[in-house]
């Protein structure tokens, strides 16, 4: 993992402030606009984009061309840009787009940082709540209307005592949906659709596990730094890094995570 001296660290916290600043700007003249347009990047399907997500992402990307020039840039809307500093800013402009269109404030700006191992500090912003989680390169802090204040998981070890949120109940494939109903019917509450805001409540000790499927790079690597900034764990279906895509398994505490884990992968239970 990249090092960095303390004040190295301050200055890139600044940049992913920034970004997220200039995405806020950029998103929310369009959040609940009773003239936003939709597009469907499938054929098959439905996955909308928005005048929003595009402006944001522009906005973002004119940040890191005039602090961060070197770094690579890999993000939802327009692709990848090649750097020479060995970081990649992993930026998702609305992590949400569906609950965005329907005017649900529980989608996102996702901003992470990352080298070679991973993401190395992550951001989740709420810009119409004005909340902001986040967690890596020393810090683990949740600022929002009226709060400033650590971001700290809750100590829940058990899944009868947990909450566990994932975005869509028909999750992913035939086998993972059988997967994720194995955990389901463990706990004490499963809720549905908030996106990475549920990442957020998690790191906040609101909520317990979060089970995905179908994720890209750009839609978990912030929510990873920020959880385990946080105290919690993350890691994809088989335990392994998550910061790819794919799956994703995010727990409290690391017993919480390995009974889910468990669950999950026990086709015989």
């Amino acid at each position: 993992m990249t090092e960095f001296t303390n004040a190295e660290a301050d200055g890139l916290w600044s940049v992913a402030e920034r970004i997220a600043d200039a995405a806020r700007s950029a998103i929310l003249p369009h959040f609940r606009s009773r003239d936003l347009s939709t597009d469907n990047k499938l054929s098959d399907g439905f996955d909308p984009v928005t005048i929003a997500d595009r402006a944001a992402e522009t906005a973002m990307r004119e940040v890191l061309a005039d602090l961060r020039p070197d770094d690579a840039i890999l993000g939802e809307e327009h692709g990848s840009v090649d750097g020479t500093s060995g970081l990649t800013w992993v930026l998702d402009p609305i992590d949400g787009t569906r609950s965005f269109i329907s005017g649900t404030p529980t989608w996102g700006v996702l901003v992470a940082l990352s080298d070679q191992t991973g993401p190395l500090l992550g951001l989740i912003d709420q810009p119409y709540i004005g909340e902001r989680f986040m967690g890596g390169l020393g810090r683990a802090h949740w600022t929002g209307p009226g709060r400033d204040s650590p971001l700290k998981a809750a100590a829940t070890s058990d899944l009868a005592d947990a909450t566990l949120f994932t975005t869509f109940p028909e999750i992913g494939t035939a086998d993972q949906y059988a997967a994720f109903h194995r955990v389901a019917k463990e706990v004490q509450l499963t809720r549905y659709g908030c996106d990475c805001y549920a990442y957020a409540l998690l790191a906040a000790g609101q909520i317990d596990i979060v089970i995905e499927a179908g994720l890209n790079a750009y839609d978990i690597q912030a929510p990873i730094a920020v959880i385990e900034a946080a105290g919690g764990c993350v890691t994809d279906w088989t335990g392994a890094p998550a910061h790819h895509g794919g799956t994703a398994l995010a727990a409290a505490t690391p017993e919480l995570h390995a009974k889910a884990l468990h669950k999950l992968q026990d086709t015989n239970p």
